[in-house]
């Protein structure tokens, strides 16, 4: 019989021990560093059928937990507590709690071996937040030593680490992050993070989501706080801010971040933001805060190329001290080219896999485990896939690709669209030439001579065909 959400149900001792178990088995393989930083909050609060729900206090601990942890999470669940098939994840205001944590954690049970990326011994500043509640908790495996370098993302990287050794340095003032989901915006954030306390523990650092500073400042008007909010903020020696584009449309938040923004630049303190897209493009951002986030640093990541994902994993497989053979990795690095998230997660759920079951990793088992995966990374890539990628490449508008249009900062890249079509999908050329505006075969052939010929002369525009290329493969 099932129980609603909220009812407790008849065998909760049962559960309640079956839920400590987990939890100390979660401890036992991520260590007490980061199982105190994200996971320390988890709370059973009912089963429903074959479902756990588990809550967190907030919306941020629970997205967290859910993309970095679920998986193994729902493992553990589904070892521990016969019937679970699945776990849910809610913030604890919206759903009642069954069963307290009350009780202390029992001895670690025999468990699975260390998880794919065990926790490092955390840097010398404590992972918590300490006095400063401004810092957001930082994870103990995103320091600038576990961060892979490659083309794609050295030049942030650099910037990151002169920020890191000499913050508010002229010049480097603010460092402004941008790329897309998974390219390690986030990781470079709290490697800096990091490297600030530990150069020195008392420096005050507001580290915060976009989101949680407009959160805060709608909270200090309503409570009649502002000067306080005001006078905290603009008294920290470093202020970051994750995904500012959250701010976009939301003008009177950004008047006040742009007030902050000016009286921390002018008292000599640093700043640095994260976004995906560079200051200029962020469309509903206000000219003159477009301005002074471009007044410094503006460094992007670029989507990873081919030789940097096999790097990634390779230096994540080796220091979780798990034997991957080449031959899978490759096949994670050519199939997984979204992001670095993604491909973390399939490199997570092979071993798990591997581990749960007590069978060896081999080339022969990937497409079972990560079917799922490995179907939405497969997709037939069409023409308005190469046409939409390139027009967001070359920032121009997605209708160029069949306009008459004929000045050279259009016309190359949609010769460049026609090149790429050509090479990537099995469509003839009086078919490419028709979704390029009715233009003629001769037209995509002369397109496609035109590019190789440029690539052959200029090896800069080359890296630059063969990196879209590449993002549009797999």
């Amino acid at each position: 019989m099932n129980h609603e959400a909220g009812e407790l149900p008849p065998n909760a001792g049962k559960a309640a021990t079956a839920w400590a178990k987990v939890r100390s088995r979660l401890r036992q393989e991520v260590g007490d560093v980061e199982y105190r930083t994200w996971l320390r909050q988890l709370t059973l609060s009912g089963l429903e059928g074959d479902v756990a729900h588990i809550t967190l206090p907030t919306r941020f601990l629970r997205d967290w937990v859910r993309d970095h942890y679920g998986d193994r999470l729902r493992v553990l669940c589904q070892a521990e507590m016969g019937g679970v098939r699945r776990v849910e994840l809610r913030v604890a205001a919206e759903a009642p709690e069954l069963v307290q944590e009350a009780v202390a954690m029992p001895a670690s049970p025999p468990g699975l071996a260390e998880s794919l990326s065990p926790a490092p011994a955390a840097p010398a500043a404590a992972a918590e937040g300490g006095k400063n509640d401004w810092l957001v908790p930082l994870d103990p495996r995103f320091t600038f030593d576990s961060f892979v370098v490659g083309k794609p993302n050295e030049f942030a990287h650099a910037c990151a680490r002169r920020v890191s050794e000499r913050p508010a340095q002229a010049g480097f003032n603010p460092l402004f992050l941008y790329g897309g989901v998974g390219l390690g915006k986030t990781h470079l954030m709290h490697s800096i993070a990091w490297s600030l306390r530990e150069r020195e523990a008392e420096l005050q650092i507001a580290y915060m989501s976009a989101e949680k500073f407009m959160y805060r400042f709608i909270n200090a008007l309503r409570t009649q706080n502002i000067m306080e909010f005001k006078t905290q903020l603009r008294s920290v020696h470093v202020l970051m801010v994750d995904d500012l584009q959250f701010l976009i449309g939301k003008d009177n938040t950004q008047e006040e971040f742009f007030h902050t923004f000016n009286a921390l630049i002018d008292a000599g303190k640093q700043i640095i933001i994260s976004a995906d897209k560079a200051p200029n493009d962020l469309s509903g951002i206000e000219d003159r805060l477009r301005t002074r986030l471009s007044g410094g640093i503006v460094a992007d990541l670029h989507a990873t190329t081919y030789e940097l994902r096999l790097s990634i994993l390779q230096a994540k497989a080796a220091h979780a001290g798990v034997e991957v053979p080449a031959r899978v990795l490759e096949l994670l690095a050519r199939k997984i080219a979204s992001n670095v998230r993604d491909l973390e997660g399939a490199l997570n759920r092979i071993v798990a896999h591997a581990r749960l079951f007590g069978r060896p990793i081999t080339l022969e088992s990937v497409p079972e485990v990560l079917s799922d995966i490995l179907r939405a990374h497969d997709k037939r890539l069409s023409i308005d896939d190469i046409q939409r990628k390139v027009a967001e490449h070359y920032n121009i508008r997605l209708t160029e690709m069949a306009s008459a249009r004929r000045s050279r900062a259009v016309a190359r890249p949609r010769q460049v669209a026609m090149y790429l079509a050509k090479q990537l999908t099995s469509r003839s050329l009086p078919e490419i030439g028709k979704r390029f505006g009715n233009r003629d075969h001769t037209t995509v052939l002369h397109a496609v001579n035109k590019i190789t010929e440029l690539m052959q002369e200029d090896p800069t525009f080359a890296e630059d065909v063969s990196l879209l290329r590449k993002m549009l493969e797999m």
